[in-house]
């Protein structure tokens, strides 16, 4: 379900000063967006006397000296793995590494490093009170972004993927008091349960309420809900997603849809808050402020320190999302505190990831258009927002600004092949194209072991001697095709009515022409 003297010294010195300092800024980061960071989240947190004892990422260097790994690769053709670190210290991830290593093949996220020294590194999840195991590790190219004007990969989580540490070190339990933020998608969510970065059980079991206290991101409404439809931001406390002080209903927490999102939660002694922002602008806003719920078993609460990642804390694992960065503290943040980190974050520069238009390279922004003539040379492959089909449909410059978003693509490495293509939706981020009975669709991952394959497309010359042929990756006499409008995977000839030869050179031909928004 749910489910030493100097250092006193230094303490009582920050007492006085670290507020008026952070509040005016002075803790910010100094890095323009393409630099290496003079400092990061955990140096402000350990400013303000909160220092972080779990600091993870697989974009950026969390603190200004750090120079280790954020993350390991394990690739599909060999087994074998690789750390991948840092351009610079301080900086962000070299993600060239990761695309070298996993070129020709597909690669998992095996490790998320802890950049705190604290050794509280997340590995594959095991099985727990709710779901057996081990759970999936995330592909290591389904979330790509851009930080710092660098590319990086986040953490994509399916239903049925999770990461977990039951052996920490310094990591709050019982009462103790703590804080903790996460960068997700903010449009990456369910209504599954778990989307959980936090504390949890120690035995993948539900032991009883207030024995977690994880952020938790999507739209359930089970145990808790805020204001709109969702998603929300919540405190995952066992057996309880908590909006605010009340079991269930909160209004003061509001449905957010950041691309990219901060979400922060903080814990102690019968007070509790929870925050969250615009991770690329802005400052922060709280949703919740005050003493524990109202609800018996959370105070005092029973935290047991181990920390989770993508699922619940009896493991839990029907959610989805995605995670670029977090961090757990040893005592209460202060706002200031919190407020600086945010000012770090924006200062970052996430950003979607589209890095050109018109070619089919990864990061490109493209339109595909149908060669058939005369029927559908003026159309172009896009997703239905009636339903989750990809058809063809005619658009020009009079076309709305919608159907002109449903026909643009952003060009991904292929999920299952990195020397081949995958194609995600420019307007519903993490979402690709796929096929499903032969069928093309638009969806995110669901977790199903064929996703990342059934998203794959090769490219050829075109089979009709103009343009591009997408072959399907584990169907390699289909091709992608549209046929009667509707999009498809499918051979020269076949026992289905969208294999006929009749004119399949054409349907499965493709003009790549530049995005139409």
């Amino acid at each position: 379900m749910i489910k030493p003297s100097i250092r006193r010294v230094r303490r009582a010195f920050l007492a006085v000063g670290a507020t008026a300092a952070l509040a005016a800024g002075l803790l910010t980061a100094a890095a323009g967006p393409s630099q290496a960071a003079t400092q990061g989240p955990c140096d402000i947190y350990l400013a303000g006397g909160t220092p972080c004892v779990a600091a993870h990422s697989t974009t950026r260097a969390l603190y200004g000296a750090y120079d280790g790994p954020l993350y390991q690769v394990r690739r599909a053709s060999d087994n074998a793995t690789r750390d991948i670190g840092l351009l610079s210290a301080g900086g962000y991830a070299d993600a060239a590494a990761q695309d070298s290593f996993c070129a020709g093949t597909s690669c998992v996220i095996t490790v998320v490093y802890d950049q705190s020294g604290k050794g509280n590194h997340l590995t594959q999840a095991p099985a727990g009170g709710a779901a057996g195991g081990p759970d999936n590790l995330a592909n290591a190219v389904e979330a790509p972004v851009t930080v710092g004007g660098h590319k990086a990969y986040g953490v994509y989580v399916a239903p049925g993927t999770g990461y977990r540490n039951n052996n920490t070190n310094g990591i709050a339990t019982g009462d103790q008091a703590e804080g903790m933020y996460a960068i997700f998608d903010g449009t990456h969510f369910n209504g599954g349960c778990c989307f959980d970065y936090g504390n949890a059980e120690t035995n993948n079991l539900d032991t009883g309420d207030g024995h977690m206290e994880a952020l938790y991101f999507g739209n359930n409404k089970s145990w808790g809900s805020g204001s709109g439809n969702g998603p929300w931001v919540m405190a995952d406390l066992e057996n309880g997603l908590f909006s605010g002080v009340n079991r269930g209903f909160n209004a003061n927490d509001p449905s957010v849809s950041n691309r990219f999102l901060t979400a922060m939660l903080k814990g102690g002694p019968n007070q509790w808050a929870l925050r969250g922002g615009d991770a690329q602008s802005g400052g922060l806003s709280t949703f919740y402020n005050g003493v524990r719920p109202n609800a018996t078993g959370y105070n005092p609460m029973h935290k047991e320190g181990a920390i989770i990642l993508g699922i619940g804390g009896d493991n839990s694992k029907w959610a989805q999302g995605t995670f670029y960065e977090g961090v757990m503290t040893q005592g209460y943040p202060s706002d200031a505190t919190e407020n600086a980190v945010q000012a770090d974050i924006t200062a970052v520069g996430y950003n979607s990831g589209s890095t050109g238009t018109g070619t089919l390279t990864p990061g490109s922004r493209i339109s595909l258009r149908a060669t058939t003539a005369p029927c559908c040379t003026s159309h172009y492959l896009r997703h239905d927002d009636a339903d989750n089909k990809v058809v063809i449909s005619d658009t020009d410059s009079s076309s709305s600004a919608t159907d002109k978003a449903d026909a643009t693509w952003i060009v991904r490495a292929g999920l299952a092949n990195s020397s081949c293509l995958s194609f995600e939706s420019a307007n519903n981020p993490g979402e690709f194209l796929h096929h499903y009975n032969y069928e093309l669709y638009l969806d995110f991952d669901n977790g199903a072991g064929s996703f990342a394959q059934d998203a794959t497309f090769c490219p050829t010359s075109g089979n009709s001697g103009v343009g591009t042929s997408l072959q399907s990756v584990n169907f390699p006499t289909k091709y992608l095709r549209h046929y009667n409008y509707t999009a498809y995977v499918a051979s020269n000839g076949g026992p289905n009515s969208w294999d006929s030869g009749t004119s399949w050179a054409a349907d499965t031909s493709w003009l790549v022409a530049q995005p139409w928004s």
